[in-house]
């Protein structure tokens, strides 16, 4: 049984090089997720691949069903997550097409079913979310990248804003302001949701512009696509190593 799944964003919606086994449609108790899921080999190693936003890439960040989509990856038995995502650089090191393995998150969307603990409950649970993503699977990373001779920035902060609208430049500064080093659409509630599963968890996240009021200019979705194609190709390197170190 596959351990180890990759969940794909903006821009990555299938995995180069994956032998791929077969394809199967999930149904959970919470409705649909983004597609089928995909299992097959990479590197000789299991993996269960979703597009996070659909095979076409159709469904906004606030529209992914993420309570099905990391359900139906732990009924498949999955353990460990790789999620990459693409974000927007608030700091000025953090440019196009740089990678980042964030090890903190701000909450900052609403509305998001953003619990599986809602209901029948013998009592009211809270999860630890002190550090938000796996420290194991973000010390792979790491070392994947090392190995891989990618360049990557080892630590920041993900700021997860509502969407599917970019933010101001208002809005940047008050993210600055509170500590945020990234800003990105998708980070939440997925992180805390795989933390109520158990699940390990940890993000690549992929530069696609400088954030709002960070750049020279506006942010158009030609220079988002050419800096989202440099960093994919630097995070499937990264993955393939990861892949290989945990299987």
């Amino acid at each position: 049984m596959p351990k180890l799944a990759i969940i794909g964003g903006t821009g990555l919606t299938r995995l180069k090089n994956i032998h791929i086994e077969r394809r199967e449609v999930m149904h959970t108790p919470y409705g649909e997720p983004s597609g089928a899921l995909t299992f097959g080999t990479l590197c000789g190693k299991d993996v269960v691949f979703l597009a996070r936003h659909g095979d076409s890439h159709t469904i906004p960040p606030h529209r992914v069903n993420y309570r099905a989509n990391l359900w139906s990856l732990k009924e498949q038995g999955v353990e460990w997550i790789i999620a990459v995502c693409a974000v927007g650089g608030i700091r000025a090191d953090i440019g196009p097409s740089c990678v980042v393995i964030p090890d903190q998150i701000i909450d900052y969307t609403w509305s998001r079913n953003h619990t599986f603990f809602e209901t029948e409950l013998a009592s009211v649970t809270h999860i630890d979310f002190t550090q938000p993503y796996c420290q194991e699977m973000r010390e792979v990373l790491i070392e994947s990248a090392g190995k891989a001779k990618v360049d990557i920035l080892s630590s920041g902060t993900y700021g997860a804003s509502q969407g599917p609208r970019l933010e101001t430049a208002a809005e940047i500064d008050r993210m600055e302001r509170d500590g945020c080093d990234m800003v990105g659409m998708t980070g939440m509630p997925e992180a805390g949701l795989a933390r109520e599963l158990g699940l390990c968890y940890a993000v690549c996240a992929i530069s696609a512009n400088a954030a709002a009021g960070r750049g020279s200019g506006p942010i158009t979705m030609d220079d988002i696509e050419a800096s989202l194609q440099t960093g994919h190709d630097r995070v499937r390197a990264i993955l393939e190593q990861a892949i290989a170190a945990t299987g």
